[in-house]
């Protein structure tokens, strides 16, 4: 999409395009394009209005029924964030007093739109044209150009003296929308992003979940986050907003809270450290569940217990292994798998607990002979330090039978061992 085709889509007879257009979304698209063709819109309006239809229709799992509004480029919204994290992260912005925003690099305008909803002042910087056209429209359809502007231009250039806050997200896509994993070839460059908290003491950056924790600026908190189970981003505060040294936060998937099994408080847990008090300047706002620590401790180790725990990815990446098995009072069966043992079932939202029934050295014939002896006809499978592919596993088990169970690839003590198990009961109900 270019600025020609864009503009087309915000005239009359676009929007007439695009309303015809969401009729038809995710249906035959050749019999789409007929239609709208049939119908007396040109060919390559139609195109732009089901491709719009379509991606507005994907997008709603990350935006919600706004999204029907909002306009979106394909790169722009494999990389937006999603509504409920950025809801969350504006809220804690606004908890420490930002005021004013500058959103370098800002895509769509996910993140700004969410600090504009939370009554911060944002300007946005954007440095491709197209994109930056379309987070202005989506500021406008969204209610919120008089809170959020944009401008296509250099984030680098941004006079950041303007601000009392600042936040980078920035592009991790080349040109031909391969991921770029080098930061120095990121968009505004790793250097930039780094050195933005030099002059602007609140900074936050959104990073990718894998990064390189070497990465890391010193006294920075990074904070892993992850929707309904699905890990999804990563995120560095800096200055006055860090709080504590690692973060992982565990939120639903449609904002606010995630429930926790009935009778249980929300958990904010730190083994490490005491929470920070709340309404400080680096205390998150409530919501979700929240895990703190420094990454830096051991879990102890000893033999599997009778449940097994598989902590949520951003337990895992923020290197909070050890901080949640003194959670559920569990420990390691090889100290570099984080697989969490424990002798008694714990209630926790930070992992999936496994009632274990078998412990086996791996061996195909007597996993085999096992499920077979027990009817198992439909395995799940889970795996941490193993090379086994679980989908040729399941085609080697040759199963047959009605129950279900779960299998666990893994390591104890270094030997390749397999978990046969189900998944676990609070014996409280």
């Amino acid at each position: 999409m270019d600025l020609d085709q864009f503009a087309a889509l915000r005239t009359p007879a676009g929007a007439s395009a695009l309303a015809a257009a969401a009729e038809l979304a995710g249906g035959d698209p050749l019999a789409a394009a007929a239609a709208l063709r049939s119908a007396g819109v040109p060919g390559d309006l139609a195109a732009g209005a089901l491709t719009q239809a379509e991606l507005r229709r994907r997008a709603v799992g990350k935006f919600g029924p706004v999204a029907a509004r909002m306009f979106f480029t394909r790169a722009g919204l494999e990389q937006a964030t999603r509504s409920v994290v950025a809801d969350r992260r504006a809220a804690r912005l606004r908890a420490a007093g930002v005021r004013s925003l500058a959103d370098l690099g800002c895509g769509l305008g996910a993140d700004g739109l969410a600090a504009a909803r939370a009554g911060i002042r944002v300007y946005g910087v954007e440095a491709d044209p197209v994109t930056a056209a379309v987070a202005a429209a989506n500021a406008e359809a969204t209610g919120l150009a008089d809170r959020f502007t944009v401008e296509y231009g250099d984030a680098t250039a941004f006079d950041v003296s303007r601000v009392d806050a600042a936040f980078c997200d920035p592009a991790r896509r080349g040109g031909t929308g391969r991921r770029v994993f080098d930061p120095a070839a990121y968009s505004p460059p790793w250097d930039f992003v780094t050195g933005l908290a030099a002059r602007v003491p609140r900074t936050v950056v959104k990073v990718a979940p894998g990064i390189d924790h070497a990465l890391i600026p010193t006294g920075a908190e990074a904070e892993w986050v992850s929707v309904a189970g699905d890990l999804v981003e990563a995120a560095l505060w800096c200055g006055p907003l860090a709080d504590r040294p690692r973060r992982a936060t565990l939120l639903a998937a449609t904002g606010g809270r995630v429930g926790p099994p009935a009778g249980h408080p929300p958990h904010t847990a730190s083994p490490a450290r005491a929470p920070a008090p709340a309404g400080g300047p680096g205390s998150p706002p409530s919501g979700g569940h929240q895990l703190t620590g420094d990454g830096t401790a051991d879990a102890p180790v000893g033999p599997p217990g009778r449940f097994v725990y598989d902590p949520d990815g951003a337990v895992v990446r923020a290197r909070l292994v050890a901080e949640f098995a003194a959670t559920v009072e569990g420990r390691l069966a090889d100290p570099s798998i984080a697989y969490v043992y424990a002798d008694r079932y714990t209630s926790t939202p930070f992992g999936r607990c496994l009632e274990i029934t078998d412990v086996l050295p791996f061996s195909l014939k007597r996993l085999r002979a096992l499920l077979r002896e027990r009817g198992v006809g439909r395995v799940e499978i889970l795996k941490r330090g193993s090379a086994l592919e679980p989908e040729k596993l399941r085609r080697d088990l040759r199963l047959s039978g009605p129950a279900p169970a779960s299998l666990v690839l893994t390591r104890v003590a270094g030997a390749p061992t397999v978990l046969v198990g189900r998944p676990a009961e609070d014996p409280a109900g």
